[in-house]
C-alpha cells in the first residue's frame, strides 16, 4: 500500500470523525456555523476519498505476432500521397491517419496478402 493511499484513508477518516461531532454538536449551539463546518469536513473528505481511490487511466497493449513484420508503405486514398506515421490516432480503438497534404483522414487497414 503506499503511504499516500494510508495518509489519505487515515486524513479521510479523521475528517468524517469531526463532521459527525460538528454534526451533532449543531443540534445543541450554534446549528448553522456548526453545520456548515460539518459540510465542509464532508466535502473535503469525500475529495479526499476520490482522490485516493481513483485510477490511472493508462492502457498498454501488447502484439505478439507469428512471424517476422515489415512496415508497408502508407498512402493516402484520395491523393496517393505518402502518409507519415507519426501522423496516426487511435479513436475507439480504430486507427485514422491524417494526410498532410489533402487534409482527409481515413482509416488504416491492412490489405491482405493473397
Amino acid at each position: 500500500m503506499k503511504i499516500i493511499t494510508l495518509l489519505g484513508a487515515i486524513a479521510v477518516a479523521v475528517l468524517f470523525f469531526f463532521g459527525v461531532i460538528f454534526a451533532i454538536a449543531a443540534s445543541v449551539q450554534a446549528p448553522l456555523t456548526r453545520l456548515s463546518a460539518s459540510l465542509m469536513l464532508f466535502v473535503v473528505g469525500f475529495a479526499i476519498a476520490y482522490y485516493i481511490t481513483r485510477k490511472p487511466k493508462t492502457v498498454i497493449h501488447q502484439l505478439e505476432v507469428s512471424g517476422q513484420m515489415k512496415a508497408a508503405p502508407l498512402k493516402c486514398p484520395n491523393c496517393s500521397a505518402s502518409v507519415d506515421a507519426n501522423r496516426i490516432k487511435i479513436v475507439s480503438g480504430v486507427p485514422y491517419a491524417t494526410c498532410a497534404y489533402c487534409g482527409n483522414t481515413f482509416e488504416v487497414t491492412e490489405e491482405p496478402k493473397w
